[in-house]
């Protein structure tokens, strides 16, 4: 493949990123391309996926809650903690998650570890749009007590961002069934001879 249309089906890929979000189907089925030059080709798209879903997904942990507990911490330090424990948290779960749904969906065949890792992280779009949508609305009502233990950051307001978390949350594993069922429709029409 030449560097141009690497390029060219890398910045694709990045708009399959999002696309997930409106027409999972297609995008979804794109991933039972498991050569090196697809998989090379989603790789940005994946890493974005994978670490703004880890941010989302590390601010809503129990430490996220207290995290300027410590006033020798400001918002900065709040960024660089989302920003790194994100991208840990994202990798933690996008190899440990998918090595748990590699062994899950092996009873059913046809799904490689790579496959089932890029669905998950295809899987995690809405989560991190959560990151765009829930977190600045967080922010915009109860500021700094979102990162403080003992705010303001409690009752109905609370909770209806927290349901809407979980509506994303929901969202996401919707995507990521999705995927694994397409991903393994795909495997076995491939293994009957049908294309």
């Amino acid at each position: 493949m030449s560097a141009r249309a690497e390029v060219y089906e890398e910045r694709v890929w990045l708009k399959r990123a999002v696309l997930v979000l409106v027409r999972p189907r297609e995008v979804l089925a794109r991933l039972r391309d498991d050569s090196d030059d697809a998989v090379r080709a989603r790789g940005e798209a994946l890493l974005a996926l994978i670490w703004l879903a880890g941010i989302a997904g590390v601010l809503w942990t129990p430490v996220g809650g207290k995290v300027l507990n410590d006033v020798t911490l400001d918002w900065v330090d709040v960024l660089v903690w989302g920003f790194i424990g994100g991208g840990i948290y994202g990798a933690v779960v996008y190899f440990g998650g998918g090595l748990v749904l590699y062994w899950l969906t092996r009873a059913v065949g046809g799904i490689t570890y790579r496959q089932v890792r890029h669905v998950l992280g295809f899987a995690g779009a809405p989560v991190a749009l959560s990151l765009f949508v829930v977190w600045p609305a967080r922010i915009a009502v109860y500021g700094e007590d979102v990162f403080r233990s003992g705010g303001s950051d409690r009752g109905a307001g609370n909770s209806a961002l927290v349901a809407l978390e979980l509506a994303f949350v929901a969202w996401s594993l919707a995507l990521l069934l999705l995927g694994l069922r397409l991903a393994r429709s795909n495997a076995s029409n491939s293994s009957a001879g049908i294309s």
